[in-house]
């Protein structure tokens, strides 16, 4: 299915090698953020989690960055063709060569994390969900340098890379404010966690998320956390 349709707005993914997942919906849905007027969306694929965010919050003006072509252009129209093309941007090229001239007060990333790991056959997937060595350490410092004195970073990783980056943290002055274990169900491990890195020091909050609650049937906090956005719900 080439078109993804939410409640306000739609998502054309043809071109793009990694297609919306729950990974990146359920970051897009539990971001928090007081008011953030400028977010920074690194390596926003197909753009669904730029153009949620634009929904949540309708104040922000959202940049989006994309290193492979055919998904900018995917996202660059899925962009036009929302109610909200006038915050939405998006630019081709990498996160190191990207420079904004205003700080933003939220940085969100669904970022590629088989570091080290046998590389996908499909090259375009390669890219988009593979990283080498040094890639988390390198977001980390390019996010901290991005942000205002007051912001934060989420990022939604496995849990071997999200140690990682909490264990770099401190050394680009930021904090682990949330953390957030997503499971299938109750039965299985974490195998994914939602942190929020900031610039202030705060008590760090972590809680447990379920995706189901028994075979295909979505636990009422998955529901509420998407109903905004999804028709099923």
């Amino acid at each position: 299915m080439s078109i993804f349709k939410f409640k306000q707005f739609e998502v054309d993914q043809s071109g793009c090698a990694m297609k919306i997942n729950t990974d990146g919906v359920l970051l897009a849905a539990s971001v928090s953020h007081q008011k953030p007027t400028r977010i920074l969306d690194i390596g926003t694929g197909t753009g669904v989690i730029a153009l949620m965010l634009a929904q949540r919050f309708n104040q922000a003006i959202i940049d989006a960055v994309e290193i492979d072509e055919e998904a900018s252009v995917a996202a660059e129209k899925n962009f036009k063709k929302s109610i909200f093309s006038n915050r939405l941007s998006v630019h081709n090229l990498s996160i190191e060569n990207y420079n904004n001239t205003e700080p933003f007060d939220l940085i969100v990333s669904n970022p590629p994390f088989f570091v080290n790991d046998l590389k996908s056959a499909e090259v375009k997937k390669g890219i988009a969900r593979h990283a080498d060595e040094g890639f988390f350490e390198m977001l980390i410092r390019k996010s901290s340098s991005l942000l205002n004195d007051t912001g934060s970073l989420w990022l939604i990783i496995p849990v071997k890379q999200a140690d990682h980056v909490i264990d770099l943290a401190s050394k680009y002055e930021f904090f682990l404010t949330e953390k957030i274990n997503i499971h299938s169900d109750q039965d299985k491990p974490t195998f994914r966690q939602m942190i929020c890195l900031s610039k202030v020091e705060l008590n760090c909050v972590e809680s447990d998320f379920y995706i189901y609650k028994s075979f295909k049937n979505h636990t009422q906090e998955y529901k509420a956390l998407l109903k905004e956005f999804f028709l099923s719900f």
